[in-house]
This record gives C-alpha cells, sequence and structure tokens, in this order.
C-alpha cells in the first residue's frame, strides 16, 4: 500500500504505539534515531508527547532538524504527531519560556485558553474540503486528543496555503494541517481507532 515508512526516535513519542497503528494501516515501519534512514525513508513520522522544549532539545541532540526540512523542500512526506506537530511551528510558549521550533509552519504554540486542561479525550473535527488526511471521513468523525497547548491562528494558517482542520475547546485551534508534503494532526491517529486508522491509510496513499 505505501512505501517505507519511518518514525523518528528522537527520546520522545509514542513510538511503538505509531508503529503498530501504522504497521495495521498496511506500512513497512521502522523506529529508529539513524538519520540516514530518516531522510532515505518514503515517508517520516515525526512523534513527541509531553514538553515542547524537551521535544526540541531531542530534535537538536540527534541533529534531525535539518532532515525534515530538507524533506519538506523536496516534496517527500513528512506526517507530525501531538507535540511533533506543534514543534513544526515557529516557537513554543510553555509556562513562561519561549522555545524555537523548527520554523516550517509560520505562527506559534500557546497555552489553549480553556476553563478544563489538559484537552483529554475524544472530540470532533471540523476539515475543509480539499483535505486529503479526512477524505472520506464523516463531518463528525472523532479523534483522541491529549493537550494543553496549541495553535489558534487558523487564519494565518490558512493564508500561508495550507489547509487547516480546526477543534474547539476554549476557542477553535488547529486539529491539523496539510500544506504540500508537510502534514500533521494534533490529535494522536495512533489511539483513534477506525477514524484514526482511515487518517492513516489516506497519508499513506500520498507515500511512495
Amino acid at each position: 500500500m505505501s512505501g517505507r515508512i519511518v518514525v523518528l526516535d528522537y527520546g520522545s513519542g509514542n513510538l511503538r504505539s505509531a508503529e503498530r497503528a501504522l504497521e495495521r494501516a498496511g506500512a513497512e515501519v521502522t523506529v529508529t534515531d539513524d538519520l540516514r534512514a530518516a531522510a532515505a525513508a518514503d515517508g517520516l513520522v515525526v512523534p513527541g508527547v509531553g514538553a515542547y522544549a524537551a521535544c526540541m532539545a531531542g530534535i537538536e541532540a540527534l541533529g534531525a532538524g535539518p532532515v525534515i526540512a530538507e524533506r519538506v523542500a523536496a516534496g517527500r512526506p513528512v506526517l507530525g504527531i501531538c507535540v511533533g506537530m506543534q514543534i513544526l511551528f515557529e516557537h513554543g510558549d510553555e509556562h513562561g519560556v519561549v522555545t524555537k521550533g523548527l520554523g516550517l509552519l509560520p505562527g506559534g504554540v500557546t497555552k489553549l485558553p480553556a476553563d478544563r486542561l489538559p484537552h483529554m479525550g475524544w472530540n470532533t473535527v471540523r476539515a475543509p474540503g480539499g483535505s486529503v488526511l479526512f477524505a472520506g471521513l464523516p463531518a463528525d468523525s472523532r479523534f483522541y486528543f491529549v493537550h494543553s497547548y496549541g495553535v489558534n491562528d487558523v487564519a494565518g494558517l490558512a493564508a500561508a496555503g495550507a489547509t487547516v482542520t480546526t477543534a474547539h475547546h476554549g476557542t477553535d485551534f488547529v486539529a491539523a494541517v496539510e500544506r504540500g508534503a508537510l502534514s500533521a494532526a494534533q490529535f494522536h491517529p495512533e489511539k483513534s481507532a477506525d477514524t484514526g486508522a482511515a487518517l492513516l491509510r489516506n497519508w499513506l496513499a500520498t507515500v511512495g
């Protein structure tokens, strides 16, 4: 169904659950910190859980930033998941500390203005027409979220040519983004049952 997929091991993320979900969706998957394998793979998955600064520290320690950027510039598929999505943006502001991100998408990550945090559990998303990730999925599809921070500048992303899917928790925030070869989801598709599996199959259909 797809080519070779690498799940990048930079010390953060639900690596094995992502691996298993991608395998169930039909992919040939390797979990590795080998940057040559990450560069050569047909598709690269960048997972992430926990703090933005810790994830960026792991990316920088591995030296993975240029590999991810070069793949995107060359039009080769990359999928970011959860904090692996967030670090694709310009910066993250957590607990008053601003950490520089990879800058592959415009905007920053800030605390969600919601009474209840973290935003944990199932939530519906609103995908625009033309989305590849959500193609064929019902409008009321739900995905599993676990986060307290997110990207709120939906209009800015859309103005930058991205296809933006939103969800609501205290405010509208970016649930997923697609621009060229770069795709990313704030939720965990590997924890989102059948809808998550369908989304992964849609992404894998772009890889090869």
